[in-house]
């Protein structure tokens, strides 16, 4: 794990929102770098700020990361990581593109030649299901269709 990375988001409980976006039947999912030595495939979402609701911190990272607008919708999960130095309560909502344009964005936290944000882009379920268990977003193993993710419920350790 990058150094940087491990400072700030590590040895400390995370609260994160995250966004669950489909195109069809493709998920939008942004690829980082730096939290383990190979890529990492998870859909939009980031640390809650204190002093602001789920969903006005889950459409700031979108915008952030992604460069669209989106309107949040029901919430339908929570995931729990534990994998020191890493520990993350991840609340997961469906979102639907509002407005803006599809870009690779940044992590605000992150200085220009550190940041850890690659890729973005809409993946079908069979491209997610393709990629190596260890590049993706552990709810992955829990759901292998579109109709599995979106269907998820309840709480689940990955």
């Amino acid at each position: 794990m990058d150094k940087t990375v491990e400072k700030l988001y590590g040895n400390r409980v995370r609260a994160k929102v995250c966004g669950l976006c489909w195109k069809g039947d493709k998920l939008l999912l942004v690829n980082h770098r730096g939290l383990y030595d190979h890529d990492f495939w998870a859909v939009p979402g980031g640390g809650i700020e204190f002093g602001q609701t789920a969903q006005e911190n889950l459409e700031r990272e979108y915008r952030e990361e992604t460069g669209l607008m989106v309107k949040v919708d029901a919430f339908q999960f929570v995931c729990e990581y534990i994998s020191g130095p890493l520990h993350a309560i991840e609340l997961f909502f469906a979102v639907t593109v509002i407005d803006g344009k599809l870009l690779t964005g940044e992590d605000p936290e992150m200085s220009g030649n550190e940041q850890i944000i690659t890729d973005v882009r809409f993946l079908s379920v069979t491209e997610i299901n393709e990629l190596p268990e260890i590049n993706k977003h552990g709810l992955f193993r829990f759901a292998k269709s579109a109709e599995k993710i979106s269907g998820l419920k309840g709480y689940l350790k990955i």
